[in-house]
């Protein structure tokens, strides 16, 4: 089977987008996002047609593992973002400040306000700006696809990236600074 003919390519498509969009929906359990993935799948089969070996099993399988693998990618990343999110509301929320807080509070979130701020400037600027708009402006990745003049998934992935480095460098032990 040739999968780099466009014929072949669209029946193979026709036969198994429901098949592939069902795997990544019941990870995600969101209809938009498993789209995505299927179109990530055969994105990935179009342009590299020759990484399917038909000899290791049938290509509805491959099609569907390769969705449920991008899906469970997708789903940890929104699980490290939703945590890297929270702990960006609590900072915020924190840094209003109440007059009733004692000195050691005080400290402690300007520590965090200081970490906050280290990890965001740890990102690659494509990142760093959409992270920061989109959680300190509230804009959504449509306006900040259109802002940037890049494609909707670009935007949508640079965030994601973001938020998911923002995490790392959170959750990281914190660095032994130098007296």
């Amino acid at each position: 089977m040739d999968l780099s003919d466009p014929i072949t390519f669209s029946r193979i498509y026709a036969d198994n987008i429901r098949g592939v969009q069902a795997a990544a929906h019941r990870i995600l359990g969101d209809t938009t996002l498993a789209q995505d993935v299927a179109q990530d799948v055969f994105l990935k089969v179009w342009r590299r047609p020759g990484a399917f070996d038909e000899r290791r099993g049938e290509l509805g399988s491959y099609l569907r593992l390769m969705a449920r693998s991008r899906a469970l990618d997708l789903w940890r990343e929104q699980q490290a973002a939703g945590r890297a999110t929270d702990r960006l509301k609590l900072v915020v929320a924190e840094q209003r400040g109440r007059p009733d807080d004692q000195p050691a509070q005080s400290a402690e979130r300007e520590e965090t306000h200081r970490t906050v701020i280290r990890a965001l400037r740890s990102l690659p600027e494509n990142q760093r700006e959409p992270v920061a708009l989109a959680y300190w402006a509230g804009m959504t990745t449509e306006e900040l696809a259109r802002r940037a003049g890049v494609p909707l998934g670009t935007a949508k992935s640079r965030v994601r990236l973001g938020l998911a480095k923002l995490r790392g460098e959170l959750d990281a032990p914190p660095h032994a600074e130098a007296a």
